[in-house]
């Protein structure tokens, strides 16, 4: 007997979005002369204000360890897209902050992300795009 194929778990239907959306990101950017980054980096500058942010409030957006982030801003220090300056507001701490090669990398990450909504757009048409942001929203604010 023909036993039903379970639908899939929203999660692993958000997780593949993602993961294309990812790979696409990293094609693009290393493309562009980036060859360093890899999609784990995305964490420190997804979470990266105009002015900059100190690591562990960096870590907490990410919801990863102070430890693990610290890693990630090493490895974009030494390839020069992030930089460590003393915080203005506590000379103690240090302020991680994009350099001009950070921010031409970023530009280069938003054009990629861009150009993947467009795709999924063109896709499924404008309307249902919206529809799906919206429903996406919803769900991931609890409605509010």
């Amino acid at each position: 007997m023909d036993q039903a194929m379970p639908e899939p778990a929203l999660g692993d239907l958000l997780r593949l979005l993602s993961q294309a959306l990812n790979a696409r990101l990293v094609a693009d950017v290393t493309g562009a002369g980036f060859t360093e980054v890899r999609s784990a980096h995305f964490a420190v500058f997804k979470h990266l204000d105009s002015d900059g942010a100190r690591q562990t409030d960096l870590a907490a957006r990410a919801q990863m360890t102070k430890q693990s982030m610290g890693a990630l801003i090493d490895d974009l220090e030494r390839w020069g897209y992030v930089e460590r300056v003393v915080d203005p507001a506590d000379a103690r701490a240090r302020i991680v902050r994009q350099t001009e090669r950070g921010r031409a990398l970023d530009r280069v990450a938003r054009a990629s992300i861009r150009a993947f909504e467009e795709d999924r757009e063109r896709q499924i048409g404008a309307e249902r795009m919206r529809l799906f942001r919206a429903l996406l929203t919803e769900l991931a604010t609890g409605g509010s």
